[in-house]
C-alpha cells in the first residue's frame, strides 16, 4: 500500500478536516475516532507520512518512534484506562483491513473488551 498524501489523516494533519484533539506534540497527533467502538476510542498517528508499523519502524527516526509510543501510554493514563486496562491496535495492509494508508494506533478502553480474536480464528 503506497502512502496517499490526500488520505483523511494527512488532511487532518494539514488542518483541512477538524478533529477532536486529545494530544499533540512535535511528532504525534491523537484524536477521538468519529465512529467509536468503545467508550474510549482514540487514534494516535505520527505526523510523518508512514503507511504502516513496518514502514514507520524502518524509516522513522528514533525520536519519532519514541514519541509515538510514549504518547500512547500518556494518553491511556490521561483518559483513565491504563489501570483497568485497554487495547491498542494497528492494522497493516489488506488482510488486516487497513482502511487509511497512514499508520494509526487505536486505543480502546472504558469497558471490558472481550477476547482479542474469536477461538475459530486461523
Amino acid at each position: 500500500m503506497a502512502y496517499d498524501p490526500d488520505n483523511v489523516f494527512a488532511r487532518i494533519l494539514r488542518g483541512e478536516i477538524p478533529c477532536r484533539k486529545v494530544y499533540e506534540d512535535d511528532h504525534v497527533l491523537a484524536f477521538h475516532d468519529i465512529n467509536p467502538q468503545a467508550p474510549v476510542h482514540v487514534l494516535v498517528i505520527p505526523k510523518g507520512a508512514y503507511v504502516s508499523m513496518d514502514d514507520f519502524t524502518a524509516n522513522a527516526s528514533d525520536q519519532e518512534i519514541g514519541a509515538l509510543f510514549r504518547a500512547v501510554g500518556r494518553i491511556a493514563r490521561e483518559l483513565g484506562v491504563a489501570e483497568p486496562g485497554y487495547r491498542i491496535l494497528a492494522n497493516a495492509g489488506a488482510d488486516a483491513h487497513q482502511e487509511v494508508p497512514h499508520l494509526h494506533i487505536h486505543i480502546f478502553g472504558g469497558r471490558p473488551l472481550g477476547r482479542m480474536l474469536p477461538d475459530s480464528a486461523g
